[in-house]
């Protein structure tokens, strides 16, 4: 596995690297399919275990596709709302975005915050957020935080890994793309739990 090393070196350390990784970033806070939080895992890893590429450009670059990718996912739920395309009407994808919105009337800060690193939940908080109306001068400094220890989590847990597997830097991205989606379901899990809960709770009163 070693042997293919250098190529991925060479290729972490083009300048366009860094464009695709913003972008990708931006585009996965509204399309789930894309996978930012693997390939910014699997970035930091090489960068620790190679040198390449620049942790602290990548962490920039990571936190500031959060934050833009957030705040497009709220005007666009501004501007069309939760209930426009069929999809949005499916009974599981409108459960979401009513619980989004009762949340977001009662613990806004820690919704925003913690939704970031769920996928799905991102995308029904910050299009509801738009679309309810939250108030942007609220919303605008949550994002930034989140956006910014999202990068940080995600960065992080590569470069725990390319440290630890420093002479094996395949073996290091791989490792870690394992365990951050591993994090990512249980976390992904607690939230679909903790969502459950207080959903049947709040039906009972």
């Amino acid at each position: 596995m070693d042997g293919i090393a250098p190529w991925v070196q060479v290729a972490a350390q083009g300048p366009w690297l860094y464009v695709v990784v913003i972008l990708l970033v931006i585009a996965d806070a509204f399309v789930v399919v894309l996978p930012s939080e693997t390939v910014v895992v699997a970035l930091g890893s090489l960068a620790f275990s190679t040198g390449a590429p620049n942790i602290l450009l990548l962490l920039a670059v990571a936190a500031v596709g959060a934050v833009i990718g957030d705040n497009l996912c709220y005007r666009i739920g501004r501007s069309i709302g939760t209930d426009r395309f069929r999809w949005m009407r499916r009974r599981r994808i409108h459960a979401a975005f009513d619980y989004a919105r009762r949340a977001l009337t009662r613990r806004p800060a820690s919704l925003i915050l913690t939704a970031r690193y769920v996928p799905f939940a991102r995308i029904a908080v910050n299009l509801t957020a738009g679309a309810t109306g939250f108030s942007y001068r609220s919303y605008l400094p949550l994002t930034l935080v989140a956006g910014a220890s999202w990068a940080v989590y995600n960065c992080v847990i590569g470069a725990l890994f390319g440290a630890w597997l420093a002479a094996y830097p395949v073996v290091a991205v791989i490792v870690s793309v394992l365990v951050a989606i591993a994090l990512g379901v249980a976390i992904d899990a607690v939230a679909g739990r903790l969502s459950r809960r207080k959903t049947a709770d709040g039906s009972t009163l």
